[in-house]
């Protein structure tokens, strides 16, 4: 398994000097939950990015990377506001893998508890579905990309009926 950081607001943290909410260069929050567990993964940073700042070329350079990898199992952290559009990017890709992405309505640095749980689901729903396909992991819900939606009035994704 892979886990690629994307960025979105699970990695965001406050900048003191300028008083926003910034995406960083780095993979602190995942690595901080990854500490928590005893088994290890492999993980890249792809894209440090707001999901509404995603464009085409960051899409093909995950699918890139998707390509290349030796493994078939993958889990992205990846914005909300853009997180279908690039779950559909990526299905109309790969039918031979399992990818999964999650992501978080609030940064890690603010209340851990969404960001670690949406990450522990992925990775086990990952670890246990036999079918590939692109999946989205988000407030308790994991299922195909396009069976689950943003609802951004109640500010929170859920199943399509």
């Amino acid at each position: 398994m892979l886990i690629l950081n994307s960025g979105g607001t699970f990695n965001k943290r406050y900048n003191h000097l300028n008083g926003e909410l910034e995406v960083p260069y780095d993979n602190y929050a995942i690595e901080r939950i990854l500490d928590s567990v005893d088994l290890k993964y492999a993980l890249a940073g792809v894209v440090y990015k707001d999901s509404l700042e995603m464009d085409f070329n960051d899409r093909k350079m995950l699918a890139g990377i998707i390509m290349e990898s030796l493994d078939d199992t993958f889990v992205i952290i990846h914005g909300t506001d853009t997180i279908d559009l690039s779950a559909e990017f990526l299905s109309e890709i790969f039918d031979d893998r399992k990818i999964v992405l999650t992501g978080s309505m609030k940064p890690f640095e603010i209340d851990n508890i969404e960001a670690s749980l949406n990450l522990g689901m992925a990775i086990g729903f990952s670890k246990g579905v036999k079918d590939n396909g692109v999946y989205i992991c988000m407030n308790g819900h994991v299922k195909e990309w396009n069976k689950i939606i943003k609802n951004r009035e109640l500010g929170k994704f859920e199943v399509v009926k």
